[in-house]
């Protein structure tokens, strides 16, 4: 979840790849919605440690990204919902 908004980091759009290879090492690239964002430091390191709860999991490899930019056109439409933008 993110700290600020009451919505999961999946639904606002901030993780933009999931990917997990054969033998189990799970890459996650993510950004943020804004590069000054007060928990810069400590957001991917709360998803990664989110992901460590995963049984059978080799390595974990969390890329803070900013390309793509984020927008809020990346949020899922209950995200929107949940924070009235319509």
């Amino acid at each position: 979840m993110d700290p600020e908004i009451p919505v999961n980091l999946y639904d606002l759009g901030l993780i933009y790849n999931i990917n997990i290879d054969e033998n189990n090492n799970i890459n996650v690239d993510m950004t943020l919605t804004n590069p000054n964002c007060p928990v810069a430091g400590s957001m991917p390191e709360n998803v990664g440690k989110a992901i460590e709860s995963i049984k059978n999991i080799n390595s974990i490899n969390i890329n803070l990204v900013w390309e793509p930019k984020w927008t809020k056109d990346l949020m899922s439409e209950n995200a929107k919902l949940a924070l009235d933008i319509f």
